[in-house]
């Protein structure tokens, strides 16, 4: 099973994202780990890992320990721009960890989600 192929947008400060990581490799995967609070995002990064999980912006706005709030993110009325914009000047703002491997993509939150793309 060691051929199993996996990137992990990894927050190592996170519990989630750590078992999520240590899931991935009792699985057999040696995954890309991208640390994304030092790399950050771009906009078509995002879009590309939202259209794979079929999410909105919103679905993965972290506002826990995040300028969200302050930045009226959480209002009704930011749009998805906004948020995509927000979130490529502070990392943070994405919520951990997203998992990526051929059989799809996810928002591993709860960790457990990760079974199904291994």
């Amino acid at each position: 099973m060691a051929d199993i192929v996996a990137t992990i947008f990894h927050n190592p400060n996170c519990g989630t994202s750590r078992n999520v990581l240590a899931a991935l490799r009792e699985a057999g995967a040696d995954p890309t780990v991208v640390e994304y609070l030092k790399t950050g995002w771009t906009i078509d990064q995002l879009k590309r890992l939202l259209e794979a999980m079929a999410l909105t912006p919103r679905d993965i706005l972290r506002v826990r320990g995040t300028p969200a709030e302050a930045l009226g993110l959480t209002k009704t009325s930011a749009s998805a721009d906004a948020i995509l914009a927000a979130m490529v000047d502070h990392p943070i703002l994405v919520e951990r960890p997203i998992v990526v491997t051929p059989k799809g993509a996810a928002l591993c939150r709860p960790a457990e989600r990760v079974q199904a793309l291994i």
